[in-house]
């Protein structure tokens, strides 16, 4: 009488080796494979680190402009005396905001994150970068710029100059002082397409009369050009033909939302489940509540949302209002894994098979016995 099939493999000692031999085969395969996709692909790192690096090379630049002006910093503020960091109130601060959210933003790997995210968002040389920003975060508007000088990027800037607490909501130092000594030390060179006075409606409430006037005063003087439109419609249609027109037949290829302007996230409350980073639009709200987020959203044009900076740090790893700054290049975001989609189904596909092979190895061995 025959043993069974089972007992007869294992019997033969050759068949048994060649089998074990194929799975671990199989199984060092199936590492590397998962290392290979899972792993983000180190093509722009280098890109990563310029962008840190020339943002921490700008934050420089501003600390000495500040100090040639003879402003001081308050260390107790700004412990790390970026700059970037501006008053608790003042004639041309909007709104509330958080202090360690603003020093958090200041960590010149923020640019290298842009970077990254850019580059999932699939931005190639030369593409049109549309950029709407509130100077309530200067140092994510650095970051944005940073990143796409790096990745030799078109970034097209509309920024708002009213700025909610300890952001650029300094009178003798707002963000178009920011963007006049950067140029000046050669780092970046670029004027918005145009600018608003920001905070409620984006038409200046929030700020004082004297504030408003000043901004207005200052944009006029630099030939820059204000968007007084309070009507939502109006203003991101207004917003959207600049871009557009900058871009030119290229296109936009990706939106950066830097702060919570009113013509960006519009009014509906679906701005409030929008994840920070490269977001995901699962449905969009009525085009009368709109803002430019949802209206790049609903063109299929690929939205960084840069707004809640806790979320934002925890998601990709950035430590939370550090002191000391990190260096440019040190970090979670310089290592981090990425599984998602496809790539996520072909890594669990694999070790789907490899471990029904162990179990098949299992079950033969129990027969054999």
């Amino acid at each position: 009488m025959f043993p069974p099939r089972s007992s007869r493999f294992f019997q033969n000692s050759e068949k048994k080796r060649a089998f074990i031999y194929s799975l671990a085969f199989l199984s060092i395969l199936s590492f590397i494979l998962a290392k290979l996709i899972a792993e983000k692909p180190p093509g722009i790192k280098g890109e990563m680190i310029l962008a840190s690096k020339l943002m921490r090379e700008a934050t420089d630049a501003v600390r000495r402009c500040q100090e040639a002006m003879g402003l001081v910093i308050d260390r107790n503020i700004d412990p790390n005396a970026t700059g970037l960091i501006g008053f608790d109130t003042s004639q041309i601060t909007t709104s509330l905001g958080n202090l360690e959210a603003k020093r958090t933003t200041t960590n010149p790997n923020f640019a290298g994150l842009l970077v990254r995210l850019l580059d999932e968002a699939g931005a190639k040389r030369g593409d049109a970068v549309a950029i709407g920003a509130s100077s309530s975060f200067p140092a994510l508007i650095l970051a944005s710029l940073c990143a796409t000088k790096a990745m030799d990027l078109k970034p097209l800037l509309i920024c708002s100059l009213g700025a909610s607490q300890w952001g650029a909501n300094n009178p003798d130092f707002h963000w178009l002082d920011i963007q006049e000594c950067l140029q000046q030390a050669g780092l970046l060179n670029i004027q918005p397409l145009a600018l608003s006075l920001g905070g409620e409606a984006d038409s200046g409430q929030g700020m004082s009369p004297e504030g408003r006037d000043f901004l207005i005063r200052e944009a006029g003087r630099r030939g820059l050009r204000v968007l007084e439109e309070s009507d939502l419609q109006n203003n991101v249609r207004e917003r959207l033909h600049l871009y557009e027109a900058a871009a030119g037949e290229r296109g936009i290829k990706v939106f950066i939302n830097v702060g919570g302007s009113y013509a960006n996230l519009g009014t509906d409350s679906r701005i409030l489940n929008l994840k920070p980073g490269l977001a995901e639009f699962h449905d969009l709200p009525p085009q009368e509540r709109r803002g430019v987020v949802f209206e790049m959203a609903s063109r299929g044009i690929p939205v960084i949302h840069l707004l809640y900076v806790k979320g934002l740090s925890e998601r990709y790893g950035l430590p939370w209002d550090p002191s000391p700054l990190p260096e440019p290049g040190k970090g979670e975001i310089y290592k981090a894994k990425v599984l998602s989609g496809r790539p996520f189904f072909l890594v669990g596909a694999t070790y789907l098979f490899l471990a029904g092979l162990l179990f098949f190895l299992f079950i033969l061995k129990r027969r054999s016995r």
